[in-house]
């Protein structure tokens, strides 16, 4: 039998508010009296409050009074939804330990509710899977949100089965299934227009546009953070905005619109305090170290075939394939002379034959440097240098490559971010 004692909690303590004054213990009784648990919500309720407003540290403050006036099976899916906003603030603020110990009670709750409760109902297979979630069991955590899902379409409750939707969603893009992840999204986009849930609405748009950077439609992904930040603003939450901001320069930045994302970067720098934000201060000082490093001569983007040389600004190589690829090679080995032999093998993979190649490497070389190559008063070759053994790349440029975008791959504490679904 689960007790209040095996979390902590004591049935002694006063079930009056300490700021009404009205109680000194169980034993005074009148008209105001409140229950533990309503208490209890109050301080949960208040800790959304500050949790829609970014004020992350009083969200804690509240969460954490909530779980004390909590009973475990009386209140057991709040206190997994507390537990739910303060591993989500945890790995906000990079605090693994804190987050570890949330997601052990979660699992130790969700085991003594199973014992406890006379039936398992929708709300408790989807709690279960959110937790399951949290240790990265992403095959169980699918079951559980799927079985959730039946029962609570059976059970008519359409604000669970929008939730189960979204989880379903996140969860099938934790698992690289974004065909799979966007057709979740659209059922919940089509119950939404019916409940009109406004946060929701602002998840799953954040969702849609996570995918489609990942799908490489930046466009697509773009519009749908438009989206998202109108969804949130209208319920007036601000704890996504610095991520929202951070994924529209994601998608400006595979899109090769290099300048344009560096400025979003910086304002969702400015819009996040980072002593407490500090995953996602993290992630935007690497993307902006990645893009904007003022010693680099030449940033090369395979991806978006796009080369920036420092005194040129953006060079598209979108319709220049051969270009680039004999660009990739040479900077990829500076210091290493590539002769026509060589060239002709690995950039036109054909055996070398000096009638055709001779000609066609001069020109292709030749086309390379008008591009790159800065046009100065300066003779001197500075990337592409020729000698008696062919071409080389100039191992004193200072290069640097495009670094493949792994913001939406890498994993925060305990596999969830602000915007996922409690």
């Amino acid at each position: 039998m689960v007790t209040t004692q095996d979390f902590g909690i004591s049935q002694t303590q006063s079930v009056g508010h300490p700021a009404l004054g009205l109680f000194q213990d169980n034993a005074t009784k009148n008209e105001f009296e409140i229950s533990r648990s309503d208490i209890g919500r109050s301080y949960y309720q208040l800790g959304k409050v500050y949790y829609d407003k970014a004020d992350l540290d009083r969200a804690e403050d509240s969460f954490v009074k909530a779980l004390s006036y909590a009973d475990p099976i009386v209140d057991g899916f709040s206190i997994l939804k507390t537990y739910g906003f303060l591993i989500r603030l945890a790995s906000e603020k990079l605090e693994d330990t804190k987050a570890g110990k949330y997601i052990f009670e979660s699992e130790k709750l969700t085991d003594a509710l199973s014992r406890a409760l006379p039936s398992l109902t929708s709300e408790y297979f989807y709690n279960l899977g959110v937790v399951k979630n949290y240790g990265g069991n992403f095959e169980d955590a699918k079951a559980n949100f799927e079985l959730a899902y039946k029962k609570s379409t059976e059970e008519n409750e359409p604000e669970l089965l929008s939730k189960c939707l979204l989880s379903l969603a996140t969860n099938a893009f934790y698992r690289k299934d974004f065909d799979l992840s966007l057709r979740y999204l659209d059922q919940l986009n089509d119950l939404l227009k019916i409940i009109k849930k406004f946060y929701l609405s602002g998840a799953m748009y954040t969702y849609y546009a996570k995918i489609f950077i990942e799908l490489n439609e930046n466009d697509k992904a773009l519009n749908y953070y438009k989206l998202a930040n109108e969804y949130l603003q209208s319920k007036k939450c601000w704890n996504l905005y610095g991520y929202i901001l951070f994924g529209k320069a994601i998608a400006l930045k595979k899109a090769g619109n290099f300048d344009e994302a560096l400025s979003v970067f910086h304002l969702a720098q400015e819009s996040i305090d980072g002593s407490v934000f500090k995953r996602l201060s993290h992630l935007i000082e690497a993307e902006i170290d990645d893009v904007n490093d003022s010693t680099v001569d030449l940033y090369l983007d395979r991806t978006n075939r796009k080369i920036v040389e420092r005194s040129l600004g953006s060079i598209d190589f979108k319709h220049r394939f051969v270009l680039l690829e004999i660009l990739f090679l040479l900077s990829k080995n500076p210091g290493i002379y590539f002769d026509k032999e060589q060239l002709a093998k690995m950039i036109w993979k054909d055996e070398y034959n000096p009638l055709i190649h001779d000609k066609l490497i001069y020109t292709s070389v030749s086309r390379l440097r008008k591009l790159i190559e800065p046009t100065d008063a300066d003779s001197k070759r500075k990337y592409i240098i020729r000698g008696k053994d062919g071409y080389t790349f100039n191992p004193l440029a200072k290069i640097r490559f495009h670094m493949e975008v792994k913001t939406n791959s890498e994993r925060s504490i305990g596999n969830v971010d602000l915007s996922s679904p409690v």
